[in-house]
């Protein structure tokens, strides 16, 4: 990094929620924090407007209103947020930013992105949902009640459709992040502007095989999952994985499911041993994680899948999809499985039947895990925004 940090105006869609956009933008402000950065975060919020100005670090939390409606359990949309400009103006005025940073198409987003080219700034722009994907499993309870080929062809126009808006969208920045080397290729080929790899870190300190508190005389292997409760998480699969177990002979197991989401009252039915916790934060979730002895994760749309990475720094092996993020996390038969949906169980069988590969698996993940950390990854980012603020020097001068 240059002497001359440069000032950074940061727009995420999410912040307090429970998602890989919140839990990313609240590591980024603590990195700004630990090295002192000038660094804005604009975001919103359900309490009252709220300015903090501590030291190079400030925050700028705007309510939504009456208006907003909800997109998740606990993510809203506010279409009247364009009320808040005169202050967010104040305060970038103020703040006189370098570049604005969004992380995508919400409310808070495109308003920014506005911003961005009101101003004149350069704008950089990450992706951390692929909103694409998600959509169209949304639409699958009106695409079932068409004929298969209809169905098919209609959930891949829907899904072409929406890429094809947010690839429009994502082009006005100079510069992309994504967090997988897939996207990456995909945003620079639907954008044509170059796209920066931002994976994810952990913290190895919290999250922990340390933190692992069973009962010894609980003999149960425990199947964790931990994220959202909804379709495009493909959680109906979890059931699927307990029913073909059972096929094959297991008996001594249960689901630890954290989180919550719409599809909970379905899996409360189909996995009566289970244990569903809510959302967990903290040494709570640190110690859900060491409790269990694998994270089942069967989401196909997972950019990156920081639950992925948080179970392999408590020591527990994954087993996810060959799609999205989680899969460039795994390491194969080394820190866990890649598996197609119809594998799932059986490969959950061979890692927990086999005790030796197992504790094999647990240290391995452990160790990879130790190399992932946040400083590394915004450090990644400020050399992006470093290359942009450069060539727009270099086409001033």
């Amino acid at each position: 990094m240059n002497a001359r940090m440069p000032r950074v105006a940061y727009f995420p869609d999410s912040f307090h929620e429970v998602n890989g956009v919140a839990h990313t933008s609240r590591h980024f402000e603590a990195f700004a924090r630990r090295r002192n950065l000038p660094f804005l975060c604009v975001r919103a919020g359900d309490r009252a407007e709220s300015f903090v100005e501590d030291g190079n670090v400030w925050t700028l939390e705007l309510p939504r209103g009456i208006l907003s409606f909800a997109l998740e359990k606990d993510l809203r949309y506010d279409p009247a947020f364009l009320r808040h400009i005169p202050l967010i103006n104040e305060t970038l005025e103020r703040f006189n930013p370098d570049l604005i940073h969004i992380t995508g198409p919400s409310e808070v987003g495109m308003l920014a992105a506005g911003l961005a080219l009101d101003m004149c700034l350069p704008l950089a722009a990450s992706w951390h949902t692929n909103v694409h994907e998600y959509l169209a499993r949304r639409s699958e309870w009106f695409l079932r009640l068409l004929p298969d080929e209809q169905s098919a062809r209609i959930g891949q126009i829907i899904q072409d459709l929406t890429m094809a808006t947010a690839a429009r969208f994502y082009s006005v920045a100079q510069v992309l992040f994504a967090p997988n080397p897939e996207l990456c290729a995909l945003l620079e080929r639907a954008t044509g502007m170059p796209c920066r790899l931002m994976p994810r870190g952990v913290d190895a300190e919290l999250f922990n095989p340390a933190k692992r508190k069973r009962d010894p005389q609980d003999r149960d292997q425990v199947l964790g999952f931990v994220g959202r409760l909804s379709v495009e998480k493909n959680v109906a699969l979890l059931a699927q994985v307990q029913e073909q177990l059972e096929q094959l002979g297991h008996r001594s197991f249960r689901f630890l499911i954290v989180g919550h989401g719409a599809e909970e009252g379905w899996l409360r039915e189909r996995l009566p041993r289970a244990e569903f916790t809510g959302v967990l934060r903290g040494e709570a979730l640190a110690t859900a994680y060491a409790n269990m002895d694998l994270l089942v994760f069967p989401s196909h749309t997972d950019t990156f899948g920081n639950v992925v990475l948080e179970a392999l720094a408590s020591g527990v092996p994954a087993i996810v999809t060959p799609d999205g993020g989680p899969c460039t996390i795994v390491r194969d038969g080394e820190t866990g499985c890649i598996a197609h949906d119809a594998e799932f169980a059986a490969a959950v069988s061979r890692v927990l039947g086999d005790p030796i590969k197992h504790a094999q698996m647990r240290r391995a993940a452990r160790t990879y895990a130790l190399t992932a950390s946040w400083d590394s990854v915004f450090e990644g980012v400020y050399a992006g925004y470093e290359t942009i603020l450069s060539c727009m020097g270099q086409a001033a001068g």
